[in-house]
């Protein structure tokens, strides 16, 4: 679905992605894990085409999305979803209207025949009869779910979601874990998630991946990263502070 070959990208002299190479298989969900500043949102840019390696290339679809030109990375964009970070809600428009915003926009769908999705894609993330609310109603959890029903609603084939139980309580980021799995299974969606809650990360992934220093230095299941030799992703999983500091 997703293959990344040996990508690199700087800003000025500060080398944040150092030669990046990591496979993502159909219906897989393939969480990216490291310390904060260490290039995950920077490779979610790259994989959506926001931003352009360097070099290396990566392949979407059976298209290297690194040679592409604007128009035809708007037609591979439209497959993608995304969860943002804080959701991301327009806070002038009602859930509907979040919900509903790239039907509205992009698309020659009636007004009836969106919010219908709309309404559907509001119960997959147990939200029905919401439609009217404003953001400003809505609880964070709220938000988020929101958020991953907009992400939905123009039937992806990926969905990347960064950081999505930040800034939630244990209960909360509990209920966005499961609601992430069912949606991978009811949808049969190829998910990407970027975190460093490696509870939310052992809850959902069927594999793993860290980057650290520019590159990805272990992948693997849930439990082979739970068990791994690697005293850097030790640490990171561990949040340990014994031994030397890790440091991008």
């Amino acid at each position: 679905m997703i293959n990344i070959i040996d990508v690199w990208k700087g800003f000025g002299p500060n080398k944040v992605l150092k030669g990046v190479t990591l496979k993502i298989e159909k219906g897989q969900t393939m969480v990216i894990i490291g310390r904060s500043g260490c290039g995950k949102s920077v490779l979610l840019k790259h994989i959506i085409g926001l931003m352009k390696p360097e070099r290396g290339k990566i392949e979407v679809f059976d298209n290297d999305i690194t040679r592409i030109n604007e128009q035809g990375m708007q037609t591979i964009r439209k497959r993608f979803g995304m969860l943002f970070q804080g959701a991301a809600l327009f806070d002038s428009l009602n859930v509907a209207e979040n919900v509903g915003f790239f039907l509205f926009e992009h698309t020659n769908m009636k007004k009836n025949e969106i919010m219908r999705i709309v309404s559907e894609k509001l119960k997959l993330v147990g939200l029905s009869g919401v439609e009217h609310l404003m953001p400003s109603d809505l609880s964070g959890g709220m938000k988020k779910r929101v958020g991953l029903a907009r992400a939905i609603a123009a039937s992806p084939e990926i969905i990347m979601y960064d950081e999505p139980t930040t800034g939630l309580d244990p209960i909360l980021a509990a209920n966005i874990n499961k609601l992430i799995k069912e949606l991978q299974n009811k949808l049969s969606l190829t998910s990407i998630v970027v975190t460093h809650d490696m509870t939310s990360a052992y809850a959902i992934a069927d594999r793993m991946a860290m980057i650290y220093d520019g590159k990805i230095i272990e992948v693997g299941t849930p439990e082979e990263i739970r068990n791994t030799s690697n005293p850097i992703v030790q640490q990171f999983i561990t949040g340990s502070a014994e031994g030397p500091i890790i440091s991008d």
